[in-house]
């Protein structure tokens, strides 16, 4: 039992590193998406591989926040058969 144990403590600490690394890539997403708006509106110019950046960042956001956020408790609950049942169901 002690394994199982200090191995979920191990798995907790990995996934709240992941939450820190995915809050660090929300960050410079929006730097990125900032500062692309900004050269694009200025002087006029754009890059596709800074679009290309964002979507790489957003794709590692999702997936290293998943974990941090459910064992947060703070992820978003969407489910259909709940919405449809009464208060007493």
């Amino acid at each position: 039992m002690r394994l199982l144990l200090e191995l979920s403590a191990a798995i907790d600490r990995l996934s709240e590193r992941a939450g820190k690394l995915a809050s660090w890539c929300v960050l410079i997403a929006c730097l990125i998406s900032a500062g692309n708006a900004l050269s694009r509106y200025t002087l006029g110019a754009s890059s596709n591989a800074w679009l290309e950046i964002q979507w790489y960042l957003f794709g590692a956001i999702v997936l290293l926040g998943a974990a941090h956020t459910l064992r947060a408790n703070q992820h978003v609950r969407v489910d259909i058969v709940y919405g449809a049942l009464s208060s007493r169901g």
